[in-house]
């Protein structure tokens, strides 16, 4: 590493740190507010046990899984041990492993911060909307600051101690396989609990949405933080890095060719997007007309701003290539344009809810087909966009010389994520105010109170579906990328291997044709794989699902009083945060695991091509389907707090029950399947870079 890279790279940690200090000021803020009323503070407390509970018995599965992992990884990489590089294949472990700790960490912190502020927003929605608001989104900003900042730090140390970019890819393997299992687990945790909360409680017995007579309503309000704060926070954490690494490792190849300073751009732009969004932060205010909706994308326009405005004065300063500023600032265009995109599917204001209202006084069957049909017709916009992104990107930066174009692809993705500080925040403020709805209600603090919550609660689920669509299309950058360091690993080890031996012994690829039979074997099945994983988490969220409604059904029947509200007489919550703490842990294994066997057979099967058809296949089918199903479900949601609003027959009508049933579809698709795919599509491009030269060495065909 050069010396300037050097001097970024400190200045990446320096701002790191920085967020670190921020982070911890607004933690003490919302710490130091008044606190609730007892009964709320039991129930906030109940929320608390029951988050920690799923968060330490699922990293102590993970703990084991990331343990076996860490020995093939010892044993078989980046090369096998038996070759004679012990040191290496140490180092690698060691940067895996720093990898799952630092993504562990990221979701503690969210579960923590958001099971204090969800109690402080809903005592100071007692004095407004707007204290409720600033406490609920600088809860929320903890976190985002956190991850961001462990991100760039973790990248940062593993380069620095290490100076080589291919433990970068062991480093965001390791954060990518617990997001992808973190995301997976806590999805179907809350989605069991959401559906048999609203199967039973609403549908069935006409309660409200957190009547604290329904045993499901403490495992649901648990399962918001598992699921969109500690999952989500492992998600972009994940995307964060995988970003970062793709960008390093084509820098790093192209820094050896050129003699340029591609490393220091990288870690510039980076630490210059976690300084935008702590402006961002700080600006954040609900004016006095304003509503919680354009406050947070206020919060997201000064920090998008003050990105562009930065780098390019650092562009300026530093001399670095203008082509590539100008692929950062595609990424982050269309990554504001899918925000918009999605926004418009997904909120309550706009014509696709309002179609899917007025479909459910039909019946469900009609709120289901319109639903989907929105779903479907919201993908081809963010599609276009990541298309576009990535061409535009790739025609800039290839007239700098060859390797170029994928790299500036790589800063694109750079670019879209360079405001993720932010968009954490934001995604984390959803489940906080949700949370914050359901203590008010259920700690009876009247009307006004319970409908301040919900106005905040309305724009957090706008905002959530946005920050989804937001994840999903920095995905897609990022595994296009990645793909890119793929390539770039292969031909490495071409060089090298060919060195050794001396001759010409493998070929050098340039690029994938589909007309090549061992690509597009691996295309078909790589297009596959996002269909059987959704399939399988969501078949873990219906089995799971089945038992707990039987629960409640048994404490309706079991206990006297129970279902009446009689004084003093109270449900089991526990039994519910049992069922879904064990049956997320029990199915959350096999979709990971089919994922990363799937691509290792496929390499060993066809060798790099395969892996090259496999990856594109398992990109663009995955991304139609993540958007698809986060957009759907989504609008779903909305659809239903659209009709609970008091709109096409209000709650309890015909098409109350029939938006209750599609609310009930989309949640595993939404928060379960959808946002897990883009974690997916991350996994196995890891592993495909990881093991490249393996698959380059060793394959049946």
């Amino acid at each position: 590493m050069s010396t300037e890279s050097l001097i970024f790279a400190l200045f990446g940690i320096g701002i790191s740190i920085l967020a670190f200090m921020f982070a911890l000021w607004l933690f003490l803020w919302v710490k130091s507010q008044p606190k609730a009323n007892d009964k709320i503070a039991t129930i906030g407390e109940y929320i608390r046990q029951g988050a920690a509970t799923f968060l330490r018995k699922e990293y102590a599965v993970l703990a084991k899984f990331s343990g076996v992992v860490a020995v093939l990884i010892f044993v078989f990489l980046p090369t096998p041990i038996w070759n004679g590089n012990i040191l290496t294949n140490l180092t690698m472990t060691i940067s895996y492993l720093f990898g799952t700790a630092f993504s562990a960490i990221a979701g503690k912190i969210g579960i923590v911060v958001a099971t204090i502020a969800n109690m402080k927003a809903a005592h100071a929605a007692q004095t407004g909307i707007r204290p409720s608001f600033l406490m609920a989104f600088r809860g929320g900003a903890v976190m985002g600051m956190a991850v961001v900042g462990a991100s760039l730090l973790g990248v940062s140390l593993v380069l620095l101690i290490t100076n080589n970019t291919t433990m970068l890819l062991g480093f965001s393997f390791g954060a990518s396989s617990l997001a992808l299992f973190a995301k997976a687990g806590g999805g179907i945790f809350t989605k069991t609990a959401d559906i048999s909360a609203d199967l039973v409680g609403k549908v069935e017995l006409g309660f409200a949405e957190d009547d604290p007579r329904n045993p499901a309503v403490i495992a649901d309000n648990v399962g918001d933080n598992v699921g969109d704060v500690a999952g989500m926070g492992a998600d972009l954490f994940d995307s964060n890095v995988a970003s970062m690494t793709a960008a390093l490792v084509m820098a790093s190849s192209l820094d050896a060719k050129f003699g340029s300073e591609n490393i220091s751009l990288v870690f510039c732009y980076a630490a210059l997007g976690l300084l935008a969004s702590i402006l961002g932060v700080a600006f954040a205010r609900m004016g006095k007309k304003g509503t919680p909706t354009q406050a947070l994308n206020k919060s997201t326009y000064i920090t998008t701003g003050a990105f562009a405005i930065l780098t390019g004065i650092a562009t300026l300063i530093f001399s670095f290539s203008w082509r590539i500023y100008g692929a950062a600032m595609v990424g982050l265009f269309v990554g504001v344009l899918i925000g918009i995109i999605t926004d418009y599917f997904t909120d309550d204001t706009k014509k696709p809810v309002h179609e899917v209202a007025k479909a459910s006084e039909s019946g469900p069957a009609f709120t289901i087909i319109t639903g989907i049909s929105y779903g479907f017709l919201s993908v081809l916009p963010a599609m276009i966009g990541i298309a576009v992104s990535a061409l535009a990107a790739y025609l800039l930066c290839d007239p700098l010389g060859p390797g170029y174009a994928m790299f500036g692809i790589s800063m694109a993705a750079v670019g879209m994520l360079s405001i993720v500080g932010m968009i954490i925040s934001n995604d984390a403020y959803g489940p906080i105010v949700d949370n914050a709805k359901g203590l008010a209600e259920m700690g009876g603090l009247g009307e006004d109170v319970i409908e301040i919550a919900d106005k905040l609660d309305s724009a957090g689920n706008t905002v959530k579906a946005v920050t989804k669509g937001f994840a999903i299309g920095a995905a897609g950058l990022t595994v296009i990328a990645l793909l890119g360091a793929f390539q770039s690993q292969v031909n490495d080890a071409v060089i090298e291997l060919n060195s050794q031996a001396g001759a010409t012994i493998y070929q050098a690829i340039v690029g994938f044709d589909v007309m090549n039979p061992t690509v597009f074997f691996g295309l078909l099945i790589g297009a596959a794989v996002p269909a059987v994983f959704s399939a399988l988490l969501m078949l873990g969220v219906g089995r799971n699902a089945e038992r707990m409604v039987a629960e409640i059904h048994r404490q309706f029947e079991d206990i006297p009083g129970l279902k009446e509200g009689k004084e003093g007489v109270l449900p089991e919550y526990d039994k519910c945060i049992t069922i879904a703490t064990s049956g997320a842990l029990k199915e959350l294994i096999p979709a990971g695991l089919f994922t990363i066997i799937t691509t290792i057979a496929v390499g060993l099967v066809g060798g790099v091509y395969a892996i090259g058809g496999f990856l594109t296949g398992n990109i663009v089918s995955g991304l139609l389907l993540a958007l698809f199903m986060s957009n759907s479900g989504g609008l779903w949601d909305n659809g239903k707090k659209y009709v609970e609003a008091g709109n096409n027959g209000g709650k309890g009508s015909f098409a109350h029950k029939s938006a209750i049933v599609g609310d009930t579809v989309g949640d595993p698709f939404k928060d379960t399947a959808g946002p897990s795919i883009n974690t997916q599509i991350t996994v196995v491009s890891l592993v495909a870079s990881l093991l490249a030269i393996i698959f380059l060495t060793t394959s049946i065909f």
